[in-house]
C-alpha cells in the first residue's frame, strides 16, 4: 500500500514541474481533493489487480446421494423330519385291447352321391313294420315306405322297386305303376312273409329305372318269435 502512495506523489510532482516549464497555469486543487483522487485511483488499481489475480475456486457440490436400503427376502427352509420316507411308484404297461365307450357318431350320407344320372330317391319314413317289429313265424305282412323324388327327372310307370341285398321273404320286384314328379312324395309297398324260424332278419330294396338302381336303400327289419304256449284249461276240483 505504501508503494502506491509513493508512486502517486511522484506522478503529482512531475505534473507540477511540467506545468511550470510550459508556463501554463495549473489549476489549483486542494490537498484534500488531490489525495481523494489519488486514493481512488489507487483503490481502483488495487482491486483491478486483485481481480485479475483471483482464481475462483472449483464448484463443490454439497448434494449427498441417498440410497434406499436393499430389501431382504427370507425364504422358508424346508426341513425333512427323520420320519419322512420317500415313496416310489412304478407303472407298468400291460398290452391289451382298447375298447371305445360311448355312442359313436352316425355318418351323414350325402344324398347327392346316391343319384344316378337325373334319378335320385330320398327315404322319408317307415309307414309299416318299423325296425324291431316282432312277427310270428310264417306271418304274412306288407312293408310300406314313404319316399321322395329328389332327383331332377320324373319317375315313370316302368320304374321298379327291386331287392338289392338280403332275403326277399317271398316278396317280388314290383313296378311302381305311377308317375312321380320331381319333389313329390309317394309310398311303395312290398308284400312278404316272415320266416318260420326265430331270429332277426333284414333285407334292402332300391328303385331302378330298368338299367341302374339309384337313391337310398329301403330296409325291412324285424324279429320272429315263437308263439306263446297255449294256456292249459284248469278243471275245477269238486269235493
Amino acid at each position: 500500500m505504501k508503494k502506491y502512495f509513493t508512486i502517486i506523489l511522484i506522478i503529482t510532482l512531475i505534473a507540477f514541474i511540467l506545468a511550470a516549464c510550459t508556463g501554463e497555469e495549473v489549476p489549483t486543487q486542494s490537498n484534500e481533493a488531490i489525495m481523494t483522487s489519488a486514493v481512488g485511483s489507487m483503490v481502483a488499481s488495487f482491486f483491478g489487480t486483485q481481480t485479475a489475480m483471483y482464481t475462483p475456486p472449483a464448484p463443490t457440490s454439497t448434494a449427498t446421494a441417498t440410497f434406499l436400503p436393499t430389501p431382504t427376502v427370507n425364504f422358508p427352509t424346508a426341513t425333512l423330519g427323520s420320519t419322512n420316507t420317500p415313496t416310489f411308484i412304478f407303472y407298468s404297461a400291460t398290452p391289451g385291447t382298447i375298447t371305445p365307450t360311448g355312442t359313436l357318431p352316425t355318418p351323414t350320407i350325402n344324398v347327392a352321391s346316391l343319384a344316378v344320372g337325373c334319378n335320385n330317391l330320398a327315404f322319408v319314413r317307415d309307414v309299416t313294420i318299423p325296425s324291431g317289429t316282432v312277427l310270428k313265424p310264417n306271418e304274412p305282412f306288407a312293408k310300406t315306405w314313404k319316399v321322395e323324388n329328389n332327383g331332377t327327372c320324373d319317375w315313370l310307370y316302368q320304374y321298379t322297386l327291386m331287392l338289392s341285398s338280403g332275403d326277399a321273404f317271398s316278396g317280388k320286384n314290383t313296378k311302381i305303376q305311377k308317375l312321380v314328379k320331381v319333389g313329390n312324395w309317394t309310398e311303395f309297398t312290398i308284400r312278404m312273409t316272415a320266416p318260420g324260424g326265430r331270429g332277426k332278419y333284414t333285407s334292402y330294396w332300391r328303385l331302378s329305372d330298368g338299367t341302374s338302381m339309384f337313391g337310398a336303400s329301403l330296409a325291412v327289419s324285424f324279429t320272429v318269435a315263437a308263439d306263446p304256449p297255449a294256456a292249459t284249461p284248469v278243471t275245477p276240483a269238486y269235493p
